[in-house]
């Protein structure tokens, strides 16, 4: 994962969209965006549309929606990017993302509800599925 400590911060990991195009051909893609306001901002006296805006990408890749890029533009980026780093690199899925609980009112919860919920190919890039409440897997012992 990059992060840029500006203001607002841009964290961003894997392949930016036209990369992705670019290796995986722009039919083997689906891109999830999402816009909004985030919720810090909520108190604030002022318009809605005068608020600062989060923006979020996540890009995935064939059949089974490897997630090969995700992109946070907003307050909070820096802290989201490094679990979502981990979790790509442990070969997530679009589903592995649904199948995750929002935590709410977080703006990183946007990254696990983009798009139609349960609508993404139910394949898991986890080792030890997580999908359909599946226990997690037991760690190997001496």
């Amino acid at each position: 994962p990059t992060v840029v400590f500006s203001h607002p911060t841009i964290g961003t990991c894997g392949l930016t969209e036209p990369q992705a195009k670019e290796k995986y051909g722009e039919k083997n893609l689906n891109v999830y965006t999402s816009k909004f306001s985030n919720l810090f901002y909520g108190i604030f006296d002022m318009l809605p549309e005068e608020k600062p805006k989060t923006l979020m990408k996540v890009i995935c890749a064939g059949t089974n929606e490897k997630v090969v890029g995700i992109h946070v533009l907003g307050m909070g980026a820096d802290e989201m990017m490094q679990g979502f780093g981990v979790a790509m690199k442990m070969g997530c899925t679009k589903a592995d993302l649904d199948s995750c609980v929002a935590i709410h009112p977080t703006a990183s919860e946007e990254l696990v509800t983009m798009g139609v919920w349960g609508t993404s190919s139910q394949m898991s890039g986890a080792k030890v599925s997580p999908l359909g409440g599946a226990a997690p897997g037991e760690p190997l012992l001496r």
